[in-house]
């Protein structure tokens, strides 16, 4: 099963961040062992480098392994329909 590395780019303050830290932790963690989330603040230096590359400009910015998937928010069923691709 292939290792699934989700970074999350936030801001200070963010409601949609929030909303998807608690999906994540009570809807999707517990269904994808082969997945992880690393949650990066956009205010660091690699939060920075990471908004440039992938040009972020709202807030959550989710990238799957190495991907962008959405910015600004996000939809549960898309991202869960892309883990499961992801974990066949």
């Amino acid at each position: 099963m292939q290792k699934i590395i989700i970074q999350e780019l936030k801001s200070p303050g963010c409601q949609i961040c929030a909303r998807f830290e608690d999906f994540w932790k009570n809807k999707i963690a517990g269904q994808f062992p082969n997945a992880e989330l690393k949650t990066i603040d956009v205010t660091t230096p690699e939060g920075q480098e990471l908004a440039q590359k992938y040009m972020i400009f709202a807030s959550p910015g989710l990238i799957i392994n190495g991907e962008l998937f959405s910015t600004g928010g996000y939809d549960e069923d898309k991202f869960i329909d892309k883990l499961k691709k992801l974990s066949e």
